[in-house]
């Protein structure tokens, strides 16, 4: 099975233009390239291989893309404004970031935040990822669900729905709670606060899904989005990095004496290999065909990655 975007002219990709990376990488227009080399291998991921030259061709060309959609979005607020006799306090503009685990939608994120801090128009920008509206691992252990962590029904939709609301409703400051990868669980005590910022991009598993688990009254997490991207690639790609993932991981998080996973790290090659497999195909391959890859086709762009983790094709709503 393949989780590659279809090709140019079918008919599920109806009202969306597909660019190959040359094509995309013309859009950038003038723009300037802000990012050095060491500031770059600060922002690039755990076991993802991004270049230079990817933040040229592709996100380069993307971050021009948002700066235009922000003005544009900035402008009709005013221009409501101007229509109501009053001055609202500003709304972010933000931004959906979907796709799989291991995909590389957390690098992704942290580019286009570096990006678009740079443009003038809107130097605030905050990151903020879904993991932190995790129920905490005592819920899900009482509701006999840990085994489905990442799925929507492990989220509290309820509270990063409220969080979004405040966001769009330009309150002063905003907290969400902060999830920690070591632990792998909720902090306690610990948030993360947001004081207005100019930009808000929210980067998780299923922001862009529909359906009950993803909403609430009627209102669902990708109704607060501007816009929205979806990270793609074939799943078998997907797989294999998640595997190398989870070699790197050994080396490094899984050896902290405070890891929830600390006893991976002891595994021989051949033992970790077989878990890594055994957790994609329990719980991360039907997470990804049943609530994240249904959401694809939800996305305003779809950015579709190769085997070598580059951008291969860019998929843009025109509509």
């Amino acid at each position: 099975m393949t989780t590659s975007s279809p090709e140019v002219g079918e008919e599920a990709w109806a009202g969306y233009r597909t660019f190959d990376r040359n094509a995309w990488a013309q859009l950038r227009d003038a723009t300037p390239l802000p990012l050095a080399a060491d500031e770059l291998e600060a922002l690039r991921g755990l076991n993802d291989r991004l270049e230079l030259d990817e933040v040229t061709d592709v996100y380069l060309p993307l971050s021009r893309l948002l700066n235009l959609r922000v003005a544009a979005t900035q402008a009709l607020h005013r221009s409501t404004d101007t229509f109501l006799g009053q001055q609202r306090p500003p709304v972010p503009f933000v931004i959906g970031l979907g796709g799989s685990v291991a995909v590389g939608k957390s690098t992704t994120a942290r580019v286009l935040q570096a990006l678009l801090a740079r443009w003038p128009d809107h130097p605030r920008v905050d990151l903020v990822t879904t993991d932190g509206f995790l129920r905490p691992n005592r819920v899900l252990e009482e509701r006999g669900i840990m085994d489905r962590k990442g799925f929507p029904v492990s989220y509290d939709v309820r509270q990063l729905v409220r969080f979004l609301e405040a966001i769009k409703r330009g309150e002063e400051e905003v907290r969400a709670p902060v999830y920690s990868h070591v632990v792998y669980d909720i902090v306690d005590g610990e948030e993360q606060v947001l004081r207005q910022p100019d930009i808000v991009i929210l980067e998780g598993l299923n922001v862009l899904q529909t359906g009950a688990a993803a909403g609430h009254e009627s209102r669902f997490v990708s109704d607060w989005f501007d816009f929205s991207i979806y990270v793609d690639a074939d799943e078998a790609d997907i797989e294999r990095w998640y595997v190398e993932r989870f070699f790197a991981l050994r080396d490094t998080a899984f050896s902290d004496e405070t890891s929830f996973f600390r006893h991976f790290a002891a595994l021989s090659d051949d033992a970790l290999e077989a878990t890594a497999h055994g957790i994609w195909a329990s719980i991360n391959r039907p997470n990804l065909r049943d609530n994240i890859l249904p959401s694809r086709a939800r996305a305003d762009l779809v950015l579709d990655k190769g085997p070598d983790h580059a951008v291969r094709r860019v998929i843009l709503r025109l509509r």
